[in-house]
Parts: structure tokens; C-alpha cells; sequence
């Protein structure tokens, strides 16, 4: 597994930009979701999976070279979007890269926020919770 991040979250919200209307940004998202690789099936358990989510969602998540190293994946296609956003943002950070990520504002600046539903933003920032209780924030 690898620990670095395909696009950075800079990247990302660019790219978001570059789309006219929210069903082209949904498309895009889910783009996203289909990117991320793979999960075993053996990390799929009660203790990996993030409560708070509607949908099923695991997250496993580690220091390695302190390095932050998170894999995850969820059942529904758009959440394996999100993921892909979160991985952008924080994989292959240390700890204290992470800490000062403010993800709340990308999610806004991005326009998911008003855009998703409160659901599946609800099922982001437990996922967001997740992260920030291995980095102790």
C-alpha cells in the first residue's frame, strides 16, 4: 500500500473548479471514488468501520515513517469519492502537517458543503474524527 497521495488536495479543489454544474462534480467525485485502490477484504471489520457513516465505510489507518498511511473504503460510490478527497488531504502527511489542515474550509471551498447531503457530510467529518483521533487533535 501506498502511503503517498495521488493528487493533493490543492489539486483536487482545482479541478472541482473547473466544472460548470454540480451533476458534472458529482460525476467527477465518483471518478474519484474508482481510483482508489482496493481494500482487503480482511481489514473489513467491526473495529475499521467509521461510525457515524450512513453507508459502510473502513478506514485502517497507521504512522509509518511519521508519515500518516490511511487506507479506506466504503460500499457507495460517492463516499469512495470522499475518501479519495480526505486521502488527498492528509495521506502521506506527519502529524503535525495533518493538524494544521483545515478541512472544513476545503470541503466548503470546494462547494460540498451546500452540496451533498447531510447525511453523507455528516458520514465525511466522522471520517474526518477518525483521522484527527490517531493524529491526537
Amino acid at each position: 500500500m501506498s502511503c503517498a497521495a495521488s493528487q493533493t488536495i490543492e489539486e483536487l479543489s482545482e479541478n472541482f473548479s473547473l466544472f460548470s454544474d454540480w451533476e458534472e462534480r458529482y460525476r467527477y467525485l465518483i471518478d474519484l471514488g474508482r481510483s482508489l485502490p482496493d481494500m482487503d477484504a480482511s481489514l473489513r471489520t467491526e473495529e475499521t468501520l467509521v461510525r457515524g457513516c450512513t453507508s459502510q465505510v473502513w478506514m485502517v489507518m497507521d504512522i509509518k515513517d511519521g508519515k500518516l498511511c490511511i487506507q479506506a473504503d466504503s460500499d457507495a460510490h460517492i463516499v469512495r469519492g470522499l475518501i479519495a478527497l480526505l486521502l488527498s488531504a492528509y495521506q502521506g502527511k506527519t502529524p503535525e502537517e495533518a493538524k494544521a489542515i483545515d478541512i472544513e474550509a476545503r470541503f466548503k471551498a470546494i462547494g460540498l458543503e451546500q452540496n451533498l447531503s447531510p447525511n453523507r457530510r455528516n458520514g465525511f467529518f466522522a471520517m474526518v474524527e477518525r483521522i484527527k483521533s490517531i493524529i491526537g487533535h
